[in-house]
């Protein structure tokens, strides 16, 4: 686990103290620490009392490297604090993005009610049409009839 420490007193035989003052969560997710936390370290450590250092500890808490915090800090004012990047800016990102997911999912289900609707409208249609369909052949069935009829009305009978 990476930490951000500050170096808090130097040992005589070159070891230190080290203040914990941040955790690594995620590869760029990083969380103050909630409580003052030191840590002893005899690793010979060339950097003087007050300097930040990115400390990794093993699962037993022992300090597995030391090195200098200030490329690491400079990166961060680089990428983030050069173009302004403030923690109110980024909430104000996340708020939009938020608000822009709730408009898709709002516009995405009415698409999806619109498409229910025009598939309920089709199978209407398609019911009336089947239905005119069978009214049409009825009513040419009726006609045929009605002209048979006319046609045998219209016929002089056989006298014989």
């Amino acid at each position: 686990m990476q930490y951000l420490a500050r170096v808090q007193k130097k040992a005589f035989l070159g070891g230190a103290e080290l203040l914990l003052l941040a955790q690594q969560t995620a590869e760029a997710t990083w969380m103050l620490m909630p409580a003052e936390r030191l840590i002893e370290t005899t690793k010979l450590l060339s950097f003087q009392e007050g300097s930040l250092v990115l400390v990794e500890l093993d699962r037993l808490n022992q300090v597995q490297a030391v090195q200098d915090a200030t490329p690491w800090v400079l990166t961060l004012i680089e990428q983030y604090l050069t173009h302004g990047v403030t923690p109110e800016a980024l909430e104000q990102e996340i708020e939009r993005a938020e608000r822009w997911r709730q408009s898709l999912t709002l516009k995405s289900q009415d698409v999806d009610r619109r498409a229910l609707e025009t598939a309920a409208r089709r199978d209407e249609i398609q019911e009336l049409e089947r239905s005119l369909k069978q009214e049409r052949e009825e009513l040419e069935l009726r006609w045929q009839a009605l002209k048979e009829m006319e046609q045998v009305a219209n016929t002089p009978e056989d006298q014989d």
